[in-house]
């Protein structure tokens, strides 16, 4: 897709890799940049500088996602680039809460689900359309130490693969961005130890692969080329995988204790 004289909504924009695809997209001079998040201040901020609109928007609510998307077509026009990039991280396994479970399931899975709901009919209708969702290598792969993390980031992958098998030959666009390691708000302080080793990427550089990505219209974007190696690896000898990771994981312990 040319992003030229497009309108273009981003979830999660204050900040990190929303932030950042926001400053990157202004550059191939699209019409509008909605920039959505719950931080309307920081919102404002990444808004400014594209010259775009900042909309306060929790994507862990369906009436605010309705909100935003019924507002930008009706003030501003029809949504060419919706990127639902919000997401969170919460550490735990089998020990994590029922309400924690359900909070990243509405973030990082539900609110997928729900911004599809209503733009899919609505870009289909209009001859087509691009769906951007940003999910994570643990998406295809598993995140030591979180559970949670894992499960919804697969979650957000199977649903992207679904809208491009059932809809692509409608005319609907899809690509699903799952890098590994990311220096944003979400990893600062945490252990980034399982994703270290194949190097932590700026958000800026996640943005210029995803710009790249998106101008050639593919669907799986990788910004840690090496993840394609590891799919290959886990799909060709699972139990063989099962097994490497079952050492990582305890060569991170060990290194933690």
């Amino acid at each position: 897709m040319d992003l030229k004289d497009k309108i273009i909504v981003i979830t999660g924009a204050a900040s990190g890799i929303g932030a950042a695809m926001a400053r990157r997209f202004a550059q191939e001079g699209p019409k509008h940049i909605v920039c959505a998040d719950r931080d309307l201040a920081g919102a404002e901020v990444v808004a400014a500088d594209v010259g775009g609109t900042a909309i306060k928007t929790d994507v862990s609510s369906g009436t605010d996602i309705t909100a935003l998307i019924e507002s930008v077509e009706s003030d501003i026009g029809p949504i060419e680039l919706f990127v639902s990039n919000a997401g969170i991280a919460v550490e735990g396994g089998v020990e994590v809460s029922d309400d924690g479970w359900q909070n990243i399931w509405d973030i990082n899975v539900n609110a997928h689900i729900r911004a599809a709901r209503l733009l899919v009919p609505k870009m289909l209708a209009r001859g087509g359309g691009y769906i951007l969702s940003t999910a994570s290598a643990a998406g295809l792969l598993a995140q030591i130490g979180s559970a949670p993390y894992s499960v919804t980031k697969h979650a957000a992958v199977s649903f992207a693969e679904w809208l491009a098998i059932t809809h692509g030959a409608d005319g609907l666009k899809v690509s699903v961005l799952c890098p590994q390691g990311v220096d944003t708000a979400m990893t600062a302080g945490t252990d980034t130890s399982t994703v270290a080793k194949d190097g932590m990427l700026s958000a800026e550089k996640v943005a210029d692969v995803t710009m790249e990505a998106i101008s050639e219209e593919r669907f799986l974007i990788l910004p840690h080329p090496e993840v394609a190696d590891y799919m290959r690896q886990k799909g060709s000898d699972p139990e063989r995988w099962i097994g490497g990771m079952q050492k990582w994981q305890a060569r991170l312990m060990e290194q933690s204790s």
